[in-house]
């Protein structure tokens, strides 16, 4: 059967960005009609590490192309994460435009519509010559991109406080913010402070989105009424379509991925929510003195298992585990919620310290590691706090109404499911 419909995928791949994009065209590619074909641009690493060595059935529909990541020719990059970043961004879009040409040739179709990363704002242009949807991805939590709408107002705010303690204040003018504190924001808002590449992308990101035909986020409307309201009105189309954990077009996960042997080891254990899961994503690690901390106070334990990779969601999804300590990632915010499980949080950069806050004040499904940094005291105390006592019974009790929030969005008459079908229509829009 011949191609019909192409739809074109710009990723940003580093971080945790590439893999929920392409969790999302993965739906979308299930629930697409025959003849529907979506082209995935991304970096060579990326692509590797996010689609399998032969493709599945399920993706027979999604054909992955490697575009240039802007490291020199002939050289092996060895710079840092923030430097690669830096190299992708001067090369793109160009990069993108050249795998574009040769992934229509390929379908024989010109692409009809495109479904980027929210950061690669340059695709409003992109989209705009060829006269077809622009559909950003924002991989992140609603909370943090209501932040950086409010980019404006809120460097307004900050040229009015004086001292350091105003920064304490919190963002009583952002609706759904009321809790967050100006010191919890990304630095990236404050761009004359830090004009990092990074920083001057989502900026541009911030002037274009209104451009866009439809924001998209994998989360749900009811974590965030206030925002998910206010957003709304400064979007043609807003769309929770989350979480795509709990989302029946969601393949289940291989019951073979336990390599490390981490499902196997938690069905030895006997105590109901007595396990202390600990994970800080793919970028980042703790600095040794914190991991040292964290290790002390947990050095009551009698044992436990150390690995270099864990499937996440399955190992949250396991009657053991009892708490969740993280970096704040809104994909691991998002999976705890989705197996119903506190978190423990100590954010490093980025969104992480909005989620944190909104995780400990707003939600109520955790706290923060008292001072921002673990020690042993502290580490101790948070683990006391969610694993014992009445304010962990509260904590717990919040998680799990959540949880059943989440998974009614994404029922056959909720509001995600709805907004994933409003999604299709959009992309299925013929020029």
């Amino acid at each position: 059967m011949g191609i019909h419909l192409h739809i074109g995928v710009l990723a940003f791949p580093f971080g945790t960005h590439a893999a929920p994009l392409l969790a999302l065209v993965e739906r979308l590619a299930a629930a697409s009609p025959p003849g529907t074909r979506f082209s995935f641009f991304n970096s060579a690493i990326s692509n590797s590490t996010i689609f399998p060595e032969s493709e599945s059935d399920a993706n027979k529909n999604i054909k992955a192309y490697d575009v240039f990541d802007g490291t020199p020719e002939g050289e092996v990059f060895r710079g840092t994460h923030f430097e690669a970043v830096g190299l992708f961004i001067k090369a793109s879009p160009g990069n993108f435009e050249n795998a574009i040409e040769v992934a229509e040739v390929d379908a024989g179709l010109k692409i009809s519509c495109l479904i980027t990363d929210a950061f690669l704002w340059f695709a409003c242009d992109l989209a705009e010559k060829r006269g077809v949807p622009w559909v950003p991805f924002w991989t992140a939590a609603s909370c943090s991109l209501s932040a950086h709408a409010y980019t404006d107002e809120i460097l307004k705010a900050v040229e009015g406080l004086k001292e350091k303690a105003d920064q304490e204040q919190t963002l009583t003018f952002i609706p759904g913010l009321s809790k967050v504190h100006f010191t919890d924001l990304p630095p990236e808002i404050f761009l004359d402070q830090n004009p990092t590449p990074l920083a001057i992308t989502i900026n541009n990101m911030v002037q274009n989105l209104p451009r866009s035909t439809a924001v998209v986020l994998n989360s749900f409307e009811e974590i965030d009424p206030l925002i998910t309201k206010d957003l709304k009105s400064k979007f043609q189309h807003f769309l929770n379509v989350g979480p795509s954990l709990l989302s029946t077009t969601t393949a289940s996960p291989s019951p073979d991925n336990d390599k490390t042997g981490c499902l196997s080891w938690l069905e030895t254990q006997t105590r109901p929510k007595s396990v202390v899961y600990i994970s800080f994503g793919t970028v980042i690690t703790p600095p040794e003195n914190e991991l040292a901390a964290l290790a002390e106070a947990l050095e009551t334990c009698e044992y436990g298992k150390m690995v270099s990779w864990a499937p996440q969601a399955r190992v949250l999804e396991h009657g053991s585990v009892g708490v969740f300590v993280t970096h704040c990632g809104w994909n691991s915010v998002l999976e705890s919620v989705s197996r119903g499980v506190p978190l423990i949080c100590r954010p490093f950069f980025g969104d992480q310290k909005v989620n944190s806050r909104m995780v400990e004040d707003t939600w109520k499904i955790g706290v923060r590691v008292e001072g921002g940094v673990f020690d042993k005291t502290s580490t101790v105390e948070a683990l006391r706090c969610v694993m014992t006592g009445e304010a962990g019974e509260a904590i717990r009790e919040n998680v799990c109404r959540l949880k059943e929030k989440a998974a009614g969005a994404v029922g056959l008459e909720g509001s995600s499911s709805k907004n994933f079908t409003k999604l299709l229509e959009i992309i299925s829009v013929q020029k």
